[in-house]
């Protein structure tokens, strides 16, 4: 009889599946390799890499060239207080010139006026002066009181006409007073100063300086005529 319950007992149980061990799990598919996007990683890290390098090289690629410290007209010459040395990038296709090249660029003149902090071409420079267009150069021998005591290459100044009866001075020829033209106008209203002569000891025994203006051609016939016959001052034009 206990025989009998125990397996009418266990009859009325459920046959459940087994459950799988905790180390018996499902296989997981392999993961698809892309072979080409890893070796377009590694193409981009080397361009970028290489990039850098470049960029480094390059910027320590370095010459020094000559600058300009003050403005320098047309058919003037560089000497050692005008120009400085900077450094800068080497470009093969910008004809720099040199620090080391100084020497040779003092022997040669402006072919136009290079302002201040301008960093020097080869082709600023030239053996001749070259005039702007439409220019003329006027060379002004004048005497003591037909010219600015403080005048100086690069002033823009005004010519009058002043009488043969004095020497004038710049006053009065500013002022057109009698001793100017009898219009009362400039011979030249304005004129650039691109030359003083550098003739100290004339300058300081007799008072006498030489200058070369550049003046429109149109005005350059007449203010050579006054300037031979001595009749010519030179005033600052007002702001200059």
């Amino acid at each position: 009889m206990k025989i009998q319950e125990r397996t009418g007992a266990g009859a009325g149980r459920s046959a459940a599946p087994a459950q799988p061990s905790v180390g018996d799990r499902l296989p997981t598919p392999p993961r698809e390799r892309k072979p080409a996007l890893a070796a377009l990683a590694v193409l981009l890290i080397l361009v970028g890499a290489l990039g850098a390098t470049m960029l480094v090289l390059q910027a320590g690629d370095r010459i020094e060239v000559v600058k300009v410290t003050k403005e320098i007209q047309a058919g003037e010459s560089v000497d050692d207080s005008d120009v400085t040395s900077v450094m800068v990038a080497a470009d093969d296709s910008i004809n720099y010139v040199k620090w080391t090249q100084l020497d040779t660029l003092k022997t040669l003149k402006a072919r136009t006026t290079i302002y201040k902090d301008t960093v020097v071409m080869g082709q600023m420079f030239g053996k001749k002066t070259e005039l702007p267009a439409g220019k003329a150069a006027v060379g002004l021998s004048l005497k003591e009181g037909q010219y600015p005591a403080d005048i100086k290459p690069g002033d823009v100044v005004s010519a009058y006409r002043v009488g043969t009866n004095g020497s004038g001075n710049s006053d009065s020829a500013g002022s057109g007073s009698g001793s100017s033209s009898s219009s009362g106008g400039a011979l030249v209203d304005t004129a650039r100063v691109s030359g003083v002569s550098d003739d100290s000891d004339a300058t300081v025994s007799t008072g006498n300086l030489s200058l070369t203006v550049l003046v429109d051609q149109a005005d350059a016939a007449a203010l050579a005529s006054a300037a031979a016959a001595g009749q010519v001052a030179i005033v600052h034009v007002p702001g200059n």
